[in-house]
Formats: C-alpha cells, sequence, structure tokens
C-alpha cells in the first residue's frame, strides 16, 4: 500500500498542489491527464527523483519520503526505456541488482529467468541501439523488475510505440501484474490505457487532482466537466464524497 498525502512539487513555472492518493497492494494505478498536467512529476517525486515541497509518501506504513532513490524499493520505467547505450541487454538488466544483493540471493539467475520471461534472452548481447522499440521496452521492464521493487513505476511507457507493439506491450503488462501481483502505478494521457490495464485512476489537471477512484467509477460518474470532457464521456455529474476526489 502507498499513501500519498498533501504532496507538492513548485518549480519555476509550474507546481504540484496538495495531491493525496492512496494505492492499495496489487492495483494497477493510472494517473491520467494531458499534456503538462504535472502526472510525471508526482511519479518521480515517488521516486525521489525531483525534491517536494511539502507532503509525504509512505510505502507499507514506511515514510519513503526523504530516503534517496536506491532506498525505496522503487523501480521506474520510462517511455524511451533509458537505456544504457554502452551496456548489452544483459548488462542493462543487470544493472540494478549490484545494490539489491540481499534481497536478490542469485542475481545471475534472476536476469536469465526476466530475459526468457519477457522473449529477449536471443538479444542478451545486443546493444540499445540495435533494437526496436517493443525490445528496448521489455529489456527496461526486465531492467525495473530485477530488483523485485515493491512498485513498478511506468511513465507513458507506450507512447512511443507503433500500434501492434503497443497492443503486445499492454498485453505483457496485464500478465505480468496479474501473474507476479505486482503493485503499478502507470501514468498516461490516453484514457484508453487506462481502460485497458487500470483497475484504479486518478485525473490530473493543472497540478491538481480533478477526481479518483475505481476506473468504472469515472468513466461512469466523472465528477467535474474536465474529467467528462477528457475522459469522452458524457457529462454526467454526480455528487462525490469529497475523500473521492
Amino acid at each position: 500500500m502507498i499513501d500519498i498525502a498533501n504532496l507538492s512539487i513548485r518549480l519555476p513555472e509550474f507546481s504540484v498542489q496538495h495531491i493525496s492518493l492512496t494505492m492499495e497492494s496489487g492495483d494497477f494505478f493510472v494517473l491520467l491527464g494531458p499534456t503538462g498536467a504535472g502526472k510525471s512529476l508526482v511519479l518521480e517525486a515517488m521516486a525521489g527523483l525531483v525534491p517536494i515541497a511539502t507532503g509525504s509518501i509512505r510505502l507499507h506504513g514506511t515514510d519513503i519520503t526523504h530516503l534517496p532513490p536506491e532506498k525505496r524499493d522503487l523501480a521506474i520505467v520510462y517511455q524511451d526505456g533509458s537505456l544504457f547505450p554502452h551496456l548489452t541487454v544483459e548488462a542493462n538488466i543487470a544493472f540494478g541488482l549490484r545494490y539489491k544483493k540481499k534481497e536478490v540471493p542469485a542475481p545471475d539467475l534472476q536476469v536469465q529467468h526476466l530475459m526468457k520471461r519477457l522473449g529477449i534472452a536471443h538479444l542478451k548481447h545486443r546493444k540499445p541501439s540495435t533494437l526496436s522499440g517493443g525490445e528496448k521496452q521489455r529489456t527496461a521492464l526486465a531492467r525495473a523488475l530485477a530488483i523485485k521493487p515493491k512498485i513498478l513505476l511506468l511513465d507513458e511507457p507506450l507512447s512511443a510505440l507503433d500500434p501492434t507493439t503497443r497492443t503486445d506491450i499492454t498485453e505483457l503488462l496485464k500478465t505480468l501484474h496479474q501473474e507476479e501481483n505486482m503493485t503499478c502505478l502507470m501514468v498516461t494521457h490516453d484514457f484508453a490505457e487506462a481502460q485497458a490495464l487500470g483497475n484504479a485512476m486518478a485525473v490530473i489537471n493543472n497540478g491538481r487532482i480533478e477526481q479518483s477512484g475505481p476506473t468504472h467509477t469515472l468513466f461512469n460518474h466523472p465528477a467535474t466537466p474536465f474529467v467528462a470532457r477528457f475522459l469522452g464521456v458524457p457529462k454526467k455529474l454526480k455528487s462525490v464524497p469529497p475523500a473521492a476526489r
């Protein structure tokens, strides 16, 4: 379980204000919003990559707000994979394991298992420059999963892929989430992705949460005109308790 309480991030030309969200263990939670809404900032604050002005982040009851990124038991996958260009697929996947020797006692076996599981074992000696978009994302996913994170953070992981590869990676994420009982947080601007993957979601606009709750609730009962317009559903506004917003 992860609790974000009253999180604010202040940058020179943009701010994220008073974000409060709760994600249950095993959720596939989607943070949905237009470009520039602040969703990636929230993700990077959780990962410890951007400083926060106020608020707290708790993981399974432990305050991780001020821990360095490598101590948070989180892993992040970006839309371009962000692989190390000088390392092979195998070396990229193994990179983070040097910090997780206690949690992953057989790192070599873990790397081999993940390459096979994600269908990239035949690419183990290749460099990122020789990979397709889908192969890069599979490698990035394997690298993130190798450290056995408590939360998998996904920053628009499908947006740079062609339609066929996007479908393949979507199905892979569904399967991994279900079979590994992973807790995932994905940010996206695509409500079709949110419907396909998320069981819970929040809509963010201009640095503030407009509504949060089960995915079907937001699509069936948008709480604000913005949520209705952004999700492309008829404007059926319904009174929603403040805690659900």
